[in-house]
């Protein structure tokens, strides 16, 4: 193994897996473990090219401000090598970015800007056309424009193609991509169209991207929205040889992180959102073929970016994406069930210095004092704050002295209707049975319960 003078040295000649857990039809699938880059994600590819062609071209000087829009991963490619370079970096962002990624280029150095997910290009807000405004109106600034940029391809082209065709031997005969700014797709088409032009290319597509319906039939796809980060568009990017694309397959959200949990739960990779809509995709292809063929697709960013939404079993369950036992009653409004161990909740023995310690790791705003099964009373920020506004030396004081104990008790049999005045009120709703503490429902758990009825019944 060598030792690296530099992280940037470390992109690329990312290792390959075969998969053995899934059914795969007649096909050999084979993943490229682009998770295994030093920022986490194939995106440090392109950061590495792109930044280096500014450098050639003279469109960056030392101390300049490198700026672009970016869904997260390309961000954190750009801003590993402008820290090493000693550039600056700012990033703009649509507001369904993981946490994670953000706090990950804040880490690394970059200012964050966020923008609006809902809207599309065109609009003032869209976190493209904020970039490119932001660069007009910026001294010593470069905009990269992944979209258009033609160092994207090229590090395709270049690098990750030529590595996929030593790994296989030359013996490849589809690839399946997605398509964000459609550099990884573009490049490698076209170095598999120089060396094998049977090679088969293969996109990956959100459910509401418009790209699928125009590769399959020539007209866009219904926009929609999707919460699958980085791949999918709602226009065709320069960077993007829609030609190139043998066949499309559409994918849900759904479809998509269920793939990406089963692809650890089997085999032990933990990977992104798109990583499962690729996957999903490439099974799909595998199970239609009636010959053998080696297939091959990406892991393109790590799921540790991912830990609060997609592998958190009650984010997944408040999307509709795990379906929990229903029992036709106020218990199907509960996001965190007794029951199930998933309460976090004070003793009337802690201190108020505990429970606020608990609220803040949960982050929840409120905690049921329990004594075994039943509920004493309720703890919350108001209740914190009155307490301890003039009397900080209350943090070592039992929970049990400031709780409320007027509380809203409701059967699970109890009409939903009941719930409104409760809530109104801003307090929150505690379900119980014969005493037996079941769990609160709160106006987010209303909202998220009137949301996926809504999904289910469009």
């Amino acid at each position: 193994m060598p030792i690296y003078p530099s992280v940037i040295d470390m992109i690329g000649d990312t290792p390959m897996l075969e998969l053995r857990n899934f059914d795969t039809g007649p096909c050999r699938l084979l993943l490229k473990l682009e998770n295994q880059n030093p920022g986490g994600s194939i995106k440090d590819r392109i950061g590495l090219s792109m930044i280096a062609a500014a450098e050639r071209d003279g469109k960056i000087k030392p101390g300049g401000t490198i700026i672009e829009a970016t869904a997260g991963n390309t961000g954190l490619g750009l801003a590993l090598v402008a820290a090493q370079k000693g550039y600056k970096m700012l990033v703009i962002v649509p507001d369904k970015m993981s946490q994670e990624k953000i706090f990950h280029l804040n880490a690394l150095g970059a200012e964050v800007m966020m923008t609006r997910s809902d809207v599309s290009k065109g609009h003032p807000d869209y976190y493209q056309d904020v970039a490119e405004r932001l660069s007009g109106e910026m001294e010593n600034c470069f905009w990269v424009n992944q979209f258009a940029n033609p160092a994207n391809p090229e590090a395709h082209e270049h690098g990750t193609g030529p590595e996929i065709w030593a790994q296989t031997d030359g013996l490849i005969d589809a690839m399946v991509c997605g398509v964000g700014s459609g550099g990884t797709m573009t490049g490698l088409a076209r170095y598999f169209k120089s060396v094998n032009p049977a090679i088969e290319m293969i996109l990956a597509d959100p459910e509401g991207s418009i790209l699928a319906g125009l590769v399959n039939n020539g007209t866009a796809g219904a926009l929609g929205s999707w919460l699958v980060e980085g791949i999918g568009e709602d226009f065709v990017p320069p960077n993007c040889d829609i030609g190139l694309i043998s066949h499309a397959y559409t994918i849900s959200d759904q479809e998509s992180l269920t793939a990406a949990r089963e692809l650890l739960a089997r085999e032990g990779i933990l990977s992104g959102s798109s990583s499962g809509t690729l996957l999903a995709a490439a099974l799909r292809y595998c199970r239609a073929q009636t010959a053998p063929k080696t297939v091959v697709s990406l892991i393109p960013d790590s799921g540790n970016k991912y830990l609060s939404k997609m592998y958190n079993d009650y984010w997944m369950t408040d999307q509709g994406f795990i379906q929990r036992p229903q029992h036709g009653d106020l218990r199907d409004l509960i996001s965190h069930p007794f029951d199930d161990r998933a309460v976090v909740a004070a003793s009337p023995e802690d201190t108020l210095s505990g429970a606020y310690g608990r609220m803040r790791m949960a982050d929840v705003s409120q905690l049921p004092v329990l004594d075994d099964d039943r509920i004493l009373g309720i703890i919350d920020e108001s209740d914190l704050l009155l307490s301890l506004y003039q009397n900080p030396e209350h943090f070592d004081a039992p929970v049990s002295g400031f709780m409320t104990d007027r509380l809203e008790m409701l059967a699970p049999s109890e009409p939903m209707e009941k719930l409104l005045p409760i809530l109104r009120a801003d307090r929150v709703a505690i379900v119980v049975d014969n005493g037996h503490f079941l769990g609160l429902i709160t106006k987010v758990d209303f909202l998220n319960h009137l949301r996926r009825k809504a999904v289910a019944n469009p």
